[in-house]
């Protein structure tokens, strides 16, 4: 059972590659009552092209990379307010790791080991039947298979229990998360 008193075990992380169902498997997450984090990146995207900022994945991927790392560490201090399970779409784990791809400084280990999630994070596996491009997601499906591959080696380095959720309906995805996390 989860102990209140420790808010990694109240963080969850669903992450894995672009265009996998993240989104659409937190909605579900949030109409059953669960608190969600919006993913950083696209609210910066959005931010960014908004006010015509320079801090996008496709023009300044470093700053893009930091200012998602910056509020990531938000979202976490926001998060301890919360009461229950906190769902993430992704999170300072992948901010860091885009990070450390782009410019090979080692941060990863700094920040992820202080600022742990529950040990069990879930993933969403490249699914090509539903991706899709879009103004905030311009990369493509081999990109995105690239940062999933990159994701599961790092999350693995820093110890967590990684499910690979299978590509199924979003209401079979959110039932085999709840019953994962409850028989913890």
């Amino acid at each position: 059972m989860f102990r209140d008193d420790r808010s990694a075990d109240r963080f969850v992380v669903i992450s894995g590659c672009s265009g996998g169902g993240k989104s659409t498997l937190l909605d579900e997450l949030r109409a059953r009552g669960h608190a969600v984090v919006e993913e950083p990146g696209r609210r910066i995207v959005a931010r960014e092209l908004a006010g015509a900022g320079l801090a996008l994945p496709w023009v300044d991927g470093v700053a893009f990379a930091r200012q998602a790392i910056e509020l990531s560490l938000a979202d976490r201090a926001a998060a301890e307010r919360s009461q229950g399970l906190v769902f993430f779409d992704r999170g300072l784990v992948d901010a860091a790791a885009a990070l450390e791809h782009l410019t090979g400084e080692p941060v990863i280990d700094r920040l992820c080991h202080a600022h742990r999630y529950n040990r069990h994070v879930f993933l969403t596996p490249p699914w090509p039947e539903i991706y899709r491009a879009d103004a905030e997601r311009r990369h493509g499906l081999a990109d995105a298979v690239a940062e999933y591959d990159r994701l599961v080696n790092v999350y693995a380095r820093l110890g967590y229990e990684i499910s690979i959720l299978p590509r199924i309906g979003i209401e079979g995805r959110a039932d085999l998360i709840l019953a994962a996390l409850h028989a913890q």
